[in-house]
């Protein structure tokens, strides 16, 4: 069973910078992509970012687009969210998640993994 850890999250000042990690317990499980998704309270799971894990290419959500990264380390089975230029907007927990199959990464039907979580808390 794979399992997904994410550390990371906090309180932060808007226009801050938190870097949230996650880290897979399996280490030679098969995987597509590796992602961030966020949900606030009373609305639905929302895409953020995924990296290709055999080639690393990114893929962002709109609303964070210049101010997230998202980036891999394969020898510590890990995948990074460098957030910068934090809003308030951005107040969420954040989950880790991957997937094992091609497919759509950036829709949770596309993702097989979870992690339980970290609480990011930007105040303005």
């Amino acid at each position: 069973q794979v399992q997904l850890v994410e550390s990371g999250g906090g309180l932060v000042q808007a226009g801050g910078s938190l870097r949230l990690s996650c880290a897979a317990s399996a280490r030679t499980f098969s995987r597509y992509a590796m992602g961030w998704f966020r949900q606030a309270p009373g609305t639905e799971r929302e895409f953020v970012a995924a990296i290709r894990w055999i080639n690393g290419v990114t893929n962002y959500a709109d609303s964070v687009k210049g101010r997230f990264t998202i980036s891999r380390d394969n020898a510590e089975n890990t995948v990074y969210l460098q957030m910068n230029s934090l809003k308030p907007e951005d107040t969420a927990v954040y989950i880790c998640a991957a997937g094992k199959r091609y497919g759509d990464y950036t829709v949770p039907s596309g993702m097989d993994y979870w992690g339980k979580g970290t609480l990011v808390t930007v105040s303005s």
